[in-house]
């Protein structure tokens, strides 16, 4: 599949909830609450980076989200999530070049370092691992990954989400 990556537009809002909505319907981890996580987490202007996959025709197969975390390790961290890929390109690297672009644009950013809540199977591949002490509450340490896009913090901390990913609906 031929796509490019690019930020989102206010032209592709309904597509990028469409597409998550969609991307997470028979996702056994999900809430139901993604796209409206998206959602919320552009309204409250906490959406730092917004990264979109467009198809030849323009459509939209991939969407990746990036927001800050409250976190007590130095520097800004920022989480990444929801990461939504069209089930029909879904193993074709949409995602991954989703996650690779974001990593890159956060790096020329200055941001220390990207957490999340994920399978580590496949986020492993981009250098997240979970670490002695990161955790955030209520979700098993296994899935709690972080990477770091420079210098490791002396001591890895608890993280929290923003508020869009407790309250969304």
């Amino acid at each position: 599949m031929s796509f490019i990556i690019r930020s989102e537009t206010a032209a592709d809002h309904a597509a990028i909830g469409d597409l998550t909505t969609t991307a997470f319907l028979t996702a056994t981890h999900s809430s139901g609450t993604e796209a409206a996580i998206v959602r919320d987490l552009r309204a409250a202007g906490a959406l730092v980076l917004s990264l979109v996959a467009a198809g030849a025709a323009g459509e939209i197969v991939g969407h990746a989200g990036f927001s800050p975390v409250e976190t007590d390790m130095p520097g800004r961290w920022f989480g990444l999530g929801p990461l939504s890929v069209r089930p029909g390109e879904q193993r074709t690297g949409v995602g991954s070049a989703l996650v690779r672009a974001g990593l890159a644009e956060l790096a020329t950013m200055g941001a220390a370092g990207v957490v999340l809540v994920g399978e580590p199977a496949y986020y492993g591949r981009f250098g997240f691992a979970t670490r002695p002490g990161l955790a955030c509450e209520g979700v098993p340490d296994p899935y709690v990954q972080a990477l770091a896009l420079g210098v490791p913090p002396p001591a890895w901390a608890r993280i929290t989400f923003h508020p869009a990913f407790f309250t969304a609906s």
